[in-house]
């Protein structure tokens, strides 16, 4: 694997009074430069864990996180300070990660100011105005509070203050989940612009299957903490191999009256994953395990085009 980001054997375990509860387990991906790899799965799948163990917000328990080729696992404060130029998040709520006590300006122009990046106050608003600009905030706004806003403007903020820095990758945790459906296509629209043109990489957090296929080059495909399928996002569509993906993608609405689409329900509890066992996590609700499934572990396989996927019976 190379790329511009790249996590290898990456786990994140929590202690729990019955056990360890392994959130990320195992996990495996690389982001080439400019380029976006879309993260889906239900809730509680480690979607979220992954992307903020990767930026070290938390800190990982086992496994390798690489950027631009270094090794940047472990870290001292002051490189991790530094790392956070080239690492930046937008968060998922987009009124609980804002300062309600700080006005647009202020939010958005933090950044520059804990970094030093300009040296006089007029050049910070001057900056904090052409980032204003970029994400389509009217300078009006400066001097207002988050909760004077509506959703979408909100997340604007939160996508100023994550290009405050200039950074090269940027974790999106959900950014659109929180908002209208109109509102959530100027946001992403607004992301792949900035992509194309600062250059960006993404790791999109989501669990609106339409949503990552708009937006992804590549997606994987997360249960109970493991990545189980993991493909390029038109080959993820058109030929999914995991029966949890194909009951994830059989879930998606068509605005057509006509089609006909058959659901694939998932049934059953949720193995816990707190000490899961070595086994299938997705057995105990696959209408396909046997024996097997539940005794063996399947490993991550190559089956062509880029696409792998985690099952005993996918040839």
């Amino acid at each position: 694997m190379s790329g511009l980001i790249e996590v290898r054997g990456l786990k994140k375990y929590f202690k729990t009074p019955r056990g360890m509860l392994h959130a990320v387990d195992d996990v495996s991906f690389s982001i080439p430069e400019r380029k976006t790899l879309g993260v889906v799965g239900e809730s509680g799948c480690g979607k979220s864990t992954l992307g903020r163990t990767t930026l070290h917000l938390l800190e990982s328990t086992e496994g390798q996180i690489f950027f631009e080729g270094r090794d940047v696992t472990h870290v001292s404060k002051r490189e991790l300070k530094e790392l956070r130029r080239n690492m930046q998040i937008i968060f998922q709520d987009p009124f609980s990660s804002l300062n309600p006590r700080m006005t647009v300006q202020d939010i958005i122009s933090e950044p520059l100011r804990i970094y030093r990046v300009c040296k006089t106050g007029d050049e910070v608003r001057q900056r904090t105005a052409r980032l204003m600009e970029t994400v389509g905030l009217a300078p009006r706004l400066a001097m207002a509070y988050p909760h004077e806003l509506d959703g979408g403007r909100r997340q604007r903020i939160g996508v100023a203050r994550a290009l405050a820095l200039e950074p090269k990758f940027i974790v999106c945790d959900e950014p659109v989940s929180a908002l209208d459906v109109s509102i959530q296509a100027q946001i992403l629209n607004l992301l792949m612009d900035l992509q194309d043109e600062l250059g960006l990489t993404y790791l999109f957090i989501t669990h609106n299957l339409s949503v990552v296929k708009h937006i992804s080059d590549e997606i994987i495909v997360m249960y109970l903490g493991k990545v189980i399928e993991r493909a390029p996002a038109d080959e993820l569509f058109d030929r999914p191999l995991h029966p949890y993906t194909q009951a994830l993608l059989s879930a998606i609405p068509v605005p057509d009256c006509d089609h006909e689409r058959k659901h694939i329900p998932i049934k059953g509890e949720l193995t816990s994953p707190i000490e899961p066992k070595a086994c299938c996590r997705f057995a105990a609700r696959c209408p396909a395990a046997t024996e097997r499934c539940f005794a063996e572990e399947p490993a991550m396989r190559n089956t062509g085009e880029g696409h792998a996927v985690a099952c005993h019976f996918v040839k």
